[in-house]
């Protein structure tokens, strides 16, 4: 069974104060924050998470329920209505010496640039010396299953291989937090199982931390090492699921674990989709 925490009992988290160090294995922080956009949307309701080093987490939840939001946020993309982000500690994510990257629900690339140069236009920007620049195009490629494919352009690859450019663009610049926003949402089942696997494995060689919107159920529990379900519109978070099985082969789609949680997920997915603010 899964271990969760439910909507009718705030986590205590939700009541503590800002994160402060030496918690130093807390890299993200939402605390108790709101979002209403300026016509009016209540997209997120008082709501607090907090991310771990080496987490992998799932955000879950039906559509317009504020994952999106909530990952901007992260990314310093979004400020809060009220509440605090909190990066290392910092509340700055310049000052904090954390480094993101992320991966929009586009791939996002330059047609008129080949593959290596996409890839590399951040350390561009950053004017990282060409000779390191190119050492880590080439790795980010390597890594991503695109190391011979550098010097094509974008409208030559399939679209799972764009999207593998696409996250070999935030790989080079070797970031301690993966932020990814429904990145396979769009490919075929094939493709999209083939780049969860990759990806997982990516996750535990680089030590990185993830967090991943998604509204496939799953690819969730694949993936994740937590699945964090939010409710329908204002989001707030109803359940927070660890999934502790070390093997995530190819065979693990097809155990008894693994449907488990996927029934499991799916009833809880459900109620979330019902559960709304109408006052």
């Amino acid at each position: 069974m899964l271990t969760k925490t439910t909507t009718d009992t705030p986590p205590a988290d939700e009541d503590a104060p800002p994160l402060q160090l030496p918690d130093a294995q807390t890299v993200l922080h939402a605390n108790k924050v709101e979002k209403t956009y300026g016509n009016g949307t209540h997209a997120l309701a008082r709501m607090s998470l907090r991310i771990q080093r080496g987490d992998f987490v799932s955000l879950l939840g039906p559509s317009g329920c504020g994952k999106s939001t909530l990952l901007k946020m992260f990314a310093g993309l979004e400020e809060p209505s009220h509440g605090h982000i909190r990066w290392a500690g910092a509340d700055d994510p310049a000052k904090s010496g954390l480094k993101s990257a992320m991966v929009f629900q586009e791939a996002t690339l330059m047609p008129w640039a080949t593959v290596a140069a996409n890839v590399r236009l951040p350390l561009d920007l950053q004017k990282v010396p060409t000779k390191e620049a190119n050492a880590r195009v080439a790795t980010a490629l390597t890594q991503v299953g695109l190391g011979t494919f550098g010097q094509v352009y974008p409208r030559e690859l399939s679209g799972g291989m764009q999207m593998r450019a696409s996250i070999a663009r935030a790989l080079v610049t070797e970031p301690d937090v993966l932020l990814m926003d429904e990145p396979f949402g769009a490919l075929d089942e094939f493709t999209r199982n083939k780049l969860d696997t990759d990806l997982r494995a990516l996750w535990q060689v680089k030590s990185l931390t993830v967090v991943f919107v998604t509204h496939s159920i799953y690819e969730a529990v694949f993936l994740s090492s937590r699945v964090v379900m939010m409710a329908a519109r204002p989001g707030r978070i109803v359940a927070d699921i660890p999934l502790n099985e070390p093997d995530r082969s190819a065979a693990y789609r097809l155990s008894a674990p693994f449907s488990e949680h996927c029934r499991d997920i799916s009833s809880l997915l459900m109620l979330a989709s019902e559960t709304s603010d109408l006052h």
